[in-house]
């Protein structure tokens, strides 16, 4: 079975490398990702460079905790974000977002997740333009609405994705925001579809009929195993994030997913 979802890795190939570095991204396509998932945020002279974190401390191994936001980029460079993950990786440096999409192959995606507010997108914009990529090979994803509506002003040519989680209720059992609250959204902030956290709670096998009916992409986060994958695998998922990107292309060449039955 070929498998048609695309595989994103999550930071790079995370689980090998340190995350959100040139290595890890390198490796990812090394490993056969068909797309790379990496974090943006605004440094103080307004550079745009790729950390999960709005500090430094756990990618420096706690030894520098600094502010990215009050921050020049001159400075971030100065900082090791390679050995905490082992030695081999010392050296790595805090990429920005144009020596990022430098290293992405023909054919290749960068899900791009903004990190902040509505104010990176025209930072951004700028790189992506001045960089010459193709903005087919872009995809912008945001928690926040805001920024959401405003990727498809300034950049109405780029696909754009609303991330989701849920939080569950201890008393009642409800998990929040409800698909209908998802769909309400989607249609407000007009985004192309959905990134989701891969909760088979709410996300199933109606909530996945009714994205198709309603013309959303249907993509998943984080998946490191194989029944997870090949759940939504089945559920015909367009993409899945993972920081194992290997391991997941190997396991969703396995038959269906073993996992509990879907919810209808």
């Amino acid at each position: 079975m070929t498998a048609a979802q695309e595989i994103v890795a999550h930071r790079g190939a995370s689980h090998d490398a340190p995350e959100n570095t040139l290595a890890a991204f390198r490796l990812a396509w090394d490993q056969g990702a068909d797309a790379i998932e990496g974090d943006f945020r605004l440094t103080a002279d307004g550079q745009v460079v790729c950390l999960h974190d709005a500090d430094t401390k756990r990618v420096t191994g706690g030894e520098v905790d600094w502010k990215v936001s009050e921050v020049t980029l001159e400075k971030l460079r100065t900082l090791d974000v390679g050995k905490w993950k082992g030695e081999s990786f010392a050296g790595e440096r805090i990429p920005t977002l144009a020596e990022v999409l430098a290293i992405i192959p023909p054919g290749k995606k960068l899900f791009l997740e903004i990190k902040g507010g509505p104010e990176l997108v025209e930072p951004i914009r700028r790189v992506l333009v001045s960089s010459g990529i193709s903005l087919q090979q872009i995809v912008i994803i945001a928690f926040d609405q805001n920024t959401v509506m405003e990727v498809r002003r300034l950049l109405p040519e780029v696909k754009v994705h609303w991330l989701v989680s849920y939080k569950q209720d201890k008393e009642t059992g409800c998990w929040t925001p409800t698909a209908d609250e998802v769909f309400q959204t989607l249609s407000r902030i007009r985004a192309h579809g959905v990134d989701t956290e891969a909760n088979p709670e709410v996300v199933n096998r109606s909530f996945v009929e009714r994205l198709r009916r309603e013309g959303y992409e249907f993509h998943v986060w984080t998946v490191d195993e194989g029944d997870r994958a090949r759940l939504f695998r089945d559920l015909g998922v367009d993409s899945i994030t993972t920081n194992r990107p290997a391991f997941i292309r190997q396991e969703l060449q396995k038959p269906g997913s073993e996992e509990i039955t879907m919810r209808q």
